[in-house]
């Protein structure tokens, strides 16, 4: 008897060829796509592409001669992305949507939704792959880079349990980007050629400052600019030489703590309209000039509504050793090789999509986790994921504190 996949049929390229190919495996595969947005009350982009996607993915589906249907899922995107997004901006964080959209939505409900129409797995376009071993009788899953590796979407999927994964098949991981466009268009599919999506997952694009004004009002503040000598930084730098190979954690702590400021510690140089607006590493947007470097964001608080900014993107503001992850956003894939308080194993660490992997140690503490870098990292933020790796396998992650 056949195995049952649902498909998420995106309308773009990926998701396409990931339906081709279970077909020509085999499977008995159903299309489905997921309609995420249509809240006219808070507007997304200007354009509509959903309805432009789901006419494409319709498309896919009759030339392949499969089942196809839409699932609306937009009162859930809104309740667990959506509010989650105002939430996290209001609180001067800035989120990853689309780590909550794969754990929440495509790997939560559209699953559940799948596995009620008898599916034995659901099927996505992202470049990671899946493989399963048997510890002691137990069966379990590796949650592995894409073989392309400017494309690789682990880290997307860091928030997975092993039970989705156990549902999870990943069609196009073992191709390169080039190879799923040729396949696509040998078989004359009508995505071969598509641009690949911008913005929110499964919604499309958004111009960020013009979705957050919609909810989060706007609020006149002053831009401050911290000197590249400010004491903090010279404290710091001390500090670096006295860790060791088994740091204290008052030590771990120092490293990992955002860098703080108030209006004091340096000169105005402009006004903004909201210090929710902003993160972490921002360059554009705010509209100061006359500086001998660009200026970068290198804090905000929404409290007094300030923005804190350095000039050049070498600013010692922008760059910290370590990072910290509260105990209850701890996440582990493989919770088999979760850490014990007092414990600590060297890593492959990214903090953002793209970033190559770096070398870091994290240190479980009663507390939550610490990680301390190789080398200094710039724009570490606050609400965006870290993902730690052994090789290629995405082994756990949680929300920069």
């Amino acid at each position: 008897m056949k195995k049952r996949v649902v498909v998420g049929l995106s309308g773009g390229v990926d998701s396409s060829v990931a339906a081709l190919k279970l077909v020509e495996e085999g499977y008995e595969v159903i299309g489905m796509f997921m309609k995420n947005w249509h809240d006219e009350s808070v507007t997304i982009s200007d354009e509509c592409p959903w309805v432009e996607d789901s006419n494409d993915a319709l498309i896919v589906a009759q030339k392949l001669g499969i089942p196809f249907q839409t699932i609306d899922l937009s009162k859930e995107y809104k309740n667990r992305i959506v509010d989650y997004m105002f939430g996290e901006y209001e609180a001067g964080r800035t989120p990853n949507p689309d780590v909550l959209c794969n754990r929440e939505i495509k790997f939560d409900i559209f699953l559940k939704a799948a596995l009620k129409l008898g599916a034995d797995y659901v099927a996505t376009g992202h470049y990671c792959r899946k493989e399963e071993f048997t510890d002691e009788g137990i069966v379990k899953y590796r949650l592995l880079a894409g073989k392309d590796n400017n494309k690789d979407q682990s880290y997307f999927l860091c928030q997975l349990t092993q039970e989705q994964l156990k549902y999870a098949l990943f069609p196009i991981g073992d191709m390169e980007k080039p190879e799923v466009r040729k396949l696509a268009s040998e078989n004359d599919l009508v995505t071969a050629d598509k641009k690949d999506s911008q913005g929110l997952c499964f919604v499309g694009k958004i111009r960020l400052p013009d979705f957050l004004q919609q909810k989060l009002k706007p609020k006149e503040g002053n831009i401050v600019e911290i000197p590249d000598n400010h004491k903090q930084y010279q404290e710091y730098n001390s500090s670096l030489d006295k860790l060791n190979g088994s740091p204290t954690e008052e030590m771990l702590k120092l490293m990992a703590t955002p860098f703080a400021y108030n209006e004091n510690d340096g000169q105005k140089v402009g006004e903004h309209r909201g210090a929710h607006y902003f993160t972490i590493g921002q360059r554009k947007g705010m509209n100061v000039g006359g500086t001998p470097e660009p200026l970068f964001v290198i804090g905000t608080d929404v409290e007094s509504n300030t923005i804190y900014t350095g000039q050049s993107s070498s600013h010692p503001g922008l760059h910290r050793k370590g990072l910290f992850i509260e105990e209850e956003d701890i996440h582990w894939v493989r919770p088999d090789l979760a850490l014990d308080n007092g414990q600590s194993r060297e890593f492959l660490v990214r903090i953002r999509y793209r970033q190559p992997l770096q070398k870091g140690k994290l240190f479980k503490t009663d507390s939550g986790l610490f990680i301390m870098f190789d080398e200094m990292q710039k724009g570490i933020t606050p609400g965006q994921f870290a993902a730690w790796y052994s090789e290629d396998e995405l082994i756990g992650s949680g929300v920069i504190n």
